[in-house]
Order: structure tokens, then sequence, then C-alpha cells
């Protein structure tokens, strides 16, 4: 047991740059995918958590017809939803131009209990002459608070009468003139839980056969919101406030447009948007338009800010599947090139291990441990990662919506899988390769591996340009091409890094240079590119880190030949940069399938949108990283001890 430890000791001391590239690239692929995976979990919960705080309504209940809703009416919706918390008002949407729309609220200010806003600032309305408006953002211009706004019924009627294409009548005409305008005062600024689309948000008045698109915050063709203002239901104006002498029958509101807000009991057991609440809304809608006739019912699933933000929760999943595969493909492959080739190194020792009689079950479990505590190590760090990552694009997602409150619960669906998967993969490559090695006999062991002979390449086959390079390139692309697995498995790496690179900028320029996305998918593919970017630079300094330590007697040669170090650089270095520019080459192909995969997917962008100098900047972005890991590495070689490479047994 003793030796057994010490030679466990001695692997963790001798591979610690391989122990700590393996976890880093666990973090960076981890990270990104929980990071990336989750965030539509996390706007899921939030969502769901505003909605049962706010008491967002599930069913918004209009009048079309001119007499709006009686007492009546709102009793039996209250019959229907027993338990539920019911509010009557009025919502007004009038046209201020051909494209904008100013929405007024008449609402009970003390006893609201349904749609209940955020106060932002300055204090709740106290009566009839105060109000509060909704905060300023991109499209909604926003009254201030403290200000004085006078308001026009017969401005607000007119109005209403051409969008529904009537005439006011004379008598209503004659009242109107009578009626002087309202003054009222915005006592506070307040977070509507109904609109926080900050790109748009498509007002009541729009057709019915107007298409409201959730795949972007912009709308088309509709009337946007310019500004929310919530008014006392006293300020109504009925027959009665007109003429004193009007009889009681008359006493109906002059602006007939009824609201009916219900909030549905019961509201822990559902999570919005889930299946057992979507069954709940559609039966409800039923039995309201069964009990109610001229009406018409707008449900959580018409709110648009709603939809767009689950909408772009949707658009952020949907390129993590697509990345999840990759990235895991580029970590399984750099990994099981990591431990085939660490466990190749310890030929010798799994050699001495045998012949002092430990079984190969002891000694693959030595290689075992190193890898499970590496991707555990790393797979602990990313969640942390993740998790950050998350709380970062939530945040990017402000730019494009009023973000609710993030909720605490727990999104960890996407981690664990990427952990198990990722945890997995590397024990079985191990293993695998283990106990392959271990199987020999001590005697094959210590024997040196036969190098593999050198071959012709295809490059020789033409002679024009065979003759042409010198003797150094010559021997360069043999040895390129001398260790067929390890050549494509480098560029098979380096192709998917260049490709995760270039799907990210592709995101970005279609956001920045074509008017397509927002400011949140914008933020993702900046995300993307960063990750792939450390992802490439862990591939490349990896891979070229343990061709070095392979070829420690090769190195050591050249320099008792007189070599001088920069010659010897170029010697190791020009095969991992003719292997990279390979790689980029086989990246561009598969660069196309990824963003036609995510382009599809998130429902906007074409190859043929993304700018030309896009395809330029991801090779150059590529050898970059290449060029620096040189650099690093070149240490690496000065420090080779030059008399224990050439004693050593290879």
């Amino acid at each position: 047991m003793r030796t057994y430890l010490k030679t466990l000791g001695k692997m963790y001391q001798k591979h610690l740059l391989r122990f700590i590239s393996l976890i880093l690239m666990v973090l960076i692929s981890v990270g990104f995918i929980s990071g990336i995976g989750s965030l539509q979990d996390k706007i899921n919960y939030s969502l769901s958590d505003y909605y049962k705080a706010q008491s967002v309504s599930d069913f918004i209940i209009k009048s079309k017809s001119e007499d709006g809703f009686s007492q009546q009416d709102a009793d039996t919706v209250k019959e229907i939803f027993k338990g539920a918390n019911v509010d009557t008002g009025i919502s007004l949407d009038l046209k201020t131009d051909e494209k904008r729309s100013l929405r007024l609220y008449f609402l009970d200010f003390e006893n609201t209990t349904v749609n209940i806003p955020d106060l932002v600032e300055g204090t709740m309305p106290k009566d009839k002459a105060q109000a509060y408006a909704e905060q300023a953002d991109n499209v909604i211009k926003g009254y201030a608070s403290g200000e004085e706004i006078e308001l026009s019924f017969k401005e607000i009627l007119t109005k209403l009468s051409e969008q529904n294409g009537k005439e006011l009548d004379g008598q209503i005409t004659a009242l109107l003139d009578r009626l002087s305008p309202v003054k009222v005062t915005v006592s506070g600024i307040v977070q509507s839980p109904l609109t926080f689309a900050r790109d748009g948000e498509p007002s009541y008045n729009n057709p019915e056969d107007a298409e409201i698109s959730y795949e972007t915050t912009g709308t088309t063709d509709m009337d946007c919101l310019e500004n929310i203002l919530y008014l006392s239901k006293d300020l109504i104006p009925t027959y009665r406030a007109l003429l004193p002498f009007v009889p009681e029958e008359n006493n109906k509101p002059l602006i007939a447009t009824g609201d009916i807000y219900v909030a549905i009991e019961n509201r822990n057991l559902f999570d919005a948007f889930s299946r057992n609440y979507k069954n709940a809304v559609a039966d409800g809608k039923e039995k309201i338009c069964a009990a109610l006739t001229d009406v018409e019912v707008i449900t959580l699933y018409d709110n648009f800010s709603f939809q767009s933000l689950t909408s772009y929760g949707k658009k952020v999943a949907a390129i993590g599947y697509v990345l999840m595969a990759a990235f895991l493909l580029v970590t399984a492959l750099v990994v099981f090139s990591t431990m085939t080739r660490l466990i190749d190194e310890e030929r010798a020792q799994i050699a001495c291990l045998k012949t002092l009689g430990y079984s190969s079950r002891n000694i693959v479990s030595k290689y075992l441990l190193f890898a499970l505590t590496a991707t555990l190590i790393g797979g602990g760090v990313a969640y942390l990662v993740g998790l950050g990552l998350t709380y970062l694009l939530y945040f990017i997602f402000n730019y494009s919506f009023c973000m609710p409150p993030m909720s605490s619960s727990i999104a960890i669906v996407y981690y664990i899988i990427t952990v198990t998967a990722i945890v997995a993969g590397t024990l079985v490559a191990t293993a695998i390769s283990g106990f392959k090695t271990a199987g020999e006999r001590p005697a094959n062991l210590l024997r040196p591996r036969p190098p593999k002979s050198g071959k012709k390449v295809f490059l020789e086959r033409i002679p024009f340009l065979w003759k042409r390079l010198s003797f150094k390139y010559k021997s360069t692309l043999r040895n390129v091409l001398r260790y067929k697995g390890r050549f494509f498995m480098t560029v098979i790496a380096v192709a998917l890094s260049t490709a995760l690179v270039l799907v990210g900028l592709g995101l970005l320029d279609l956001c920045l240079f074509h008017d397509f996305g927002s400011a949140s998918i914008m933020g993702i593919s900046m995300v993307v590119v960063i990750f792939a970017g450390l992802l490439t630079v862990l591939v490349i300094y990896t891979l070229t880190n343990i061709n070095i330590s392979e070829r420690n007697r090769e190195i050591a040669t050249l320099m008792v030949l007189g070599y001088q170090n920069r010659e010897v650089y170029g010697y190791i270095f020009r095969e991992v940069i003719i292997t990279s520019l390979i790689g980029i080459l086989f990246g561009y192909p598969l660069s196309c399938l990824l963003n036609w995969i995510v382009f599809t997917t998130i429902g906007f962008g074409t190859l043929n949108g993304i700018s030309w100098f896009v395809w330029l900047i991801a090779p150059f972005i590529v050898e970059l990283f290449t060029y620096l890991v040189t650099l690093v590495l070149r240490r690496r070689i000065t420090k080779i001890d030059m008399n224990e490479s050439l004693k050593a047994i290879e």
C-alpha cells in the first residue's frame, strides 16, 4: 500500500499540469452548459414566483358591449371561480398617433387584490385627485412623480368613438361640453406586473387578426404603448355626475368598456406555464365564455411580456442544446487523449507495480482516481461558474425586460446531466485504456515501444510542390501525419473549437450589424465567444503540452546536437500551427452546420446574413490563441533536463 500511495503521489506531482488542464476543461464545459441551460428554468421559476407574489391575473375579461359589465356579471364570475380574487375596473387604450397608444386604468386603489404593482418611487394614491404611472423604459415615456396631468374626457371619448368607427350622439356631446377637465397629480411611479417588455408592448386595441410575434420583442403592425396611467375608479364620468336630475336608471358610465380581473385560487399549486396550469386556464376560459356573452378573455398566455420573455428563455435553451453536444465532444476528446497518453507514458510504472503483485484492478484504480479527482474538482467549481453565468445572463435580460426578482429556487438539472456525462465518459475511457495496458506482460511494458515509421505524405505525390519545400518543412509534415490517431483527435478538437467561436461571432454579428435579436441575445453571443475562446486555448495548450512531454528525448537529442532554442521551438511548434490550421479548415463546414442548426432553432438569422469578415476573424482568433500557447510553452522546452531525458527508457 505504501508503494501504491507513493507512486500515486508521484503521478500527481509529475502530471500536475495535465491535472490542472483536466480541471479547467471540465470547469469551462460544465460551467458554460449549466449556466446557459439553467437560465430558462431560472426565468420560469422567477416568473412563477412573481405571478404568485403580485397576484397576476389569470384572466382579464373585457366587455365588447356598450353597457359594460354589471354587478351581476361580476358575481357570476365569482361563482365560477369560488375563492378567487376578483376585481373590477376599466382599462382604455387611446391612440395618440398612428403607432402609439396611451393606456388608462381606472381602479379601486384601496381594495386592489389582482395585478398588484411594485412601487418604484413616491407613494400610492390616497384620493381620486392622485394617480400613479408606469416607469419609463425604451418604449414607454412615462410620467414623472409629482407631475400634474389634465385629462379631458370629451377628448378621450371622442378618440374612443373614432377608433371604434362611431360618432357620439348629440346628448352625450352636450353633456361632455359641460364637463370640466380632470386634474390629477402623479403621486408614485410603479412597475406593472403585466407590462415589462422594454422593446415593445402591444396595446389592447389591436385588431383581432393582428399577428403578435413572440419571436422578437419588437412589434409588427401593432400599436405600442406610450404611457400608462392608473386613475381612481371614482373618476369615471357618469350621467349623474353631469346632470344631477337624471333618473337613477340612467346612472351608467359614459365610458362603457368594463374589465373583470381574476386571480384563481390555490395559486401555490401551479407553476406558471405548466401543463396543469394550461389545462386550468383553458377550462376557465371556456366557462367564462359560456356564462358571459360578448366578451373577450385575455389570459396569461396572451400577455406579450410573459410570452416574449419565455420565448427568449427558450431561445437561450435552444442555443444551449446545440452547443452542449459540441462542448461535451471537445471535452471528451481532450480528456480521452490526456488519460490515454498519460497511461501510455506510465508503462514502466505499471510494469513495476505488476511485478510487485498488484492486480490490474488496483493499478487502474490509481488512474481512475486521478481522473475522478480532476473531474470532480472541475465539476464542483463549475457549479459556481454556471450559477454566476446564469445570474449574469439574467442581469443582461434587464436590457430587454424589467425582470422580476430572481427566484431562489435551484435550477440544477443541466448541471447534473453535464457533470454525470463527463465523469462517466472520463472514467470509462480511462478504464478501457488502463486495463488494456495493464493486461500486457511486465516484460513487454518495460520494453520501449518502437516509434511509428514515417510514411510518404500526399504532398510527395506532387513533385512540383514537394521539391520546393525545405528539409525542416518536409520533416514537419511527415511528423504531423506519423501518429494519425493523435493527428485526427487534435484536428477534430480544433475544428469543433473553431466552429463554436464562429457560432458566437455569427450571433453577435447578426445582433450588431443586421438588427436581429436584442441586447439579451447579444449578451449570450458574447458569452459563447468568450467560453469557446477559453475552450480553444485549453484544447491547444493541453494537446501541445502532452506532445512536448512525449517527445522529451527527441527534444533533448536536438539540444545535444547543437540546435538553438528558436530552432527547437520551430521544430515542435510548426507541427502545432500546421495541425491547428488544418483543424480550422475543417471547422468551416462544421461551423456552417452548427450556425444553421442554431438559426433554425431560434427562428432568426441565416448563413448568408453573416458578414464576410466574421469568417476571417474566427481563424485569426484561433491562430492567435495557438501562438500565445506556444509562447507560454517555450519555457517548458528550455527546462527539459537533457541528461535525464536521454537516460530515460522510451
